[in-house]
This record gives structure tokens, C-alpha cells and sequence, in this order.
């Protein structure tokens, strides 16, 4: 006579081993997931400094109407399924690329609207995570505003706005004196001390966020401890010159 209860015995390890190798698998797919926004949250923040800074300066408008493919390439790739989630974050990325081209086409003489003018996406990143939709996207956003307030507060607090204003202004191969200046401007103990002092800041929020699983804090963290890597590249160009 046929048993039942032999053959589920005998299939009882197998569904468990089974379960365990898809739970092991999902784990692993979701932890390579939050990597790649990690990575791909740090490259989009440096692509403006690379890639737009050079454009806006001789194209401010090419680079403004540039906005509209990153806009609808975002959308195209959030209504379908598989890439919804890289669609999100290049929304986010979209609306820094809106502000910049902004800014840095029209506005860059004067640093005190640069904030302001960055945080032109902020009311509309707000209502999506009130909605509960587009986080990776919204939390991108946040975390490159975030790094960019920190930065604007360091040029405050270390008297580098009239060099902002001076190398605006400047023709190219004229700039670099002024940068120079700048650089003796913050190797001081003030300088220095409100340096370690906004990059400790920076640290503690991108090392917080980044041990949140949700792939929105790994947008987040991505966006904000990139900014170091901005910044510090900027420095060293600078000093090397």
C-alpha cells in the first residue's frame, strides 16, 4: 500500500533545503541590489562635477534642455517592472540635473542663491515620500542637497564666498591664482577645524544611513558620502596646482 506519510517524510528535507536555497539566494540578490545603488547613487552625484560643470559653462541652455531626455528617460524606465527601480533613482538624479543647469548657467555669480536654487526639487521630493512613492529617488536627492548645504556652510563659516564670486567671474586660465588664494583661506586652524568638523558630520550620516537595508538609505548614503569624494578631489586639485 502506498504511504503517504513515507513520502512526505522523504520530501519534507528536500522543500526545507529547497526554501533555504531561495531565501539564501534573495538575500543575496537583495544585498548585491543595495550595492549597485550605493555605487550608482555615488557615480550620478559626480557626473554634474565632470560632466555638466564644462557643459552648463559654455551651453547653459543645451545642458537646461537636457533635463527633458533624463525626465522622460526616468519615467520610461519607471512603468516597467524591471528597471522601475533604476528609473526612480534617475529621477532623482534629473531633478539635481534641472537645478544645476540653473544655477550654473544663469546664477553662478552669486553663491547665496546656490542653495535656494538647488532645493528647487524639494517641495515635489517631499510629496512622493509623503506618497510613499519614488524613495530612491527622493532620498537621492535629499542626500546630494545635503551634501551640498554641508559644502555651502563651509564656504560661510571660512569667508570663501568672495573667491566663489572672484573665480565666476574669472576667465579660465585666470582662476587658478584665485583658487590658490582660496586654499591658504582654509589651511588655517579655523579652516581646518570647521573642515573635520562638517566632514565628521558627513561621515556619521553616510555611515548611519548606509547600514539601513531599505534601498532608499543606500540612495541616500551614496549621495552623501560621495560629496567627500567631490570635495576632496576638488581640494587636492587645487593644492596640486
Amino acid at each position: 500500500m502506498f504511504n503517504l506519510n513515507l513520502v512526505s517524510s522523504a520530501i519534507a528535507p528536500i522543500a526545507t533545503i529547497a526554501r533555504l536555497d531561495t531565501s539564501v539566494t534573495s538575500a543575496t540578490t537583495n544585498s548585491l541590489k543595495q550595492w549597485l545603488i550605493f555605487s550608482a547613487s555615488a557615480f550620478l552625484v559626480s557626473i554634474p562635477v565632470f560632466v555638466q560643470a564644462p557643459l552648463v559653462r559654455l551651453y547653459p541652455t543645451i545642458s537646461l534642455l537636457s533635463t527633458i531626455p533624463w525626465f522622460v528617460l526616468s519615467l520610461i524606465l519607471i512603468f516597467r517592472p524591471k528597471t522601475q527601480l533604476w528609473g526612480d533613482l534617475l529621477l532623482g538624479f534629473a531633478g539635481c540635473w534641472l537645478a544645476g543647469s540653473i544655477y550654473w548657467g544663469w546664477f553662478r555669480w552669486e553663491p547665496i542663491l546656490h542653495l535656494p536654487i538647488e532645493s528647487i526639487g524639494l517641495p515635489f521630493a517631499i510629496w512622493c515620500l509623503g506618497k510613499s512613492w519614488g524613495k530612491v529617488g527622493g532620498y537621492f536627492y535629499l542626500g546630494s542637497l545635503l551634501g551640498t548645504a554641508i559644502t555651502d556652510l563651509y564656504f560661510y563659516l571660512t569667508g570663501l564666498m568672495p573667491y566663489w564670486r572672484q573665480v565666476m567671474h574669472a576667465e579660465p586660465e585666470l582662476a587658478m591664482p584665485i583658487f590658490q588664494s582660496a586654499i591658504g583661506q582654509i589651511e588655517t586652524p579655523w579652516g581646518i577645524g570647521w573642515a573635520l568638523v562638517l566632514i565628521a558630520v558627513l561621515l556619521t550620516v553616510g555611515l548611519l544611513s548606509l547600514r539601513g537595508t531599505q534601498l532608499h538609505w543606500r540612495a541616500f548614503s551614496g549621495a552623501v558620502l560621495s560629496t567627500l569624494l567631490v570635495d576632496g578631489l576638488f581640494w587636492l586639485a587645487a593644492s596640486a596646482a
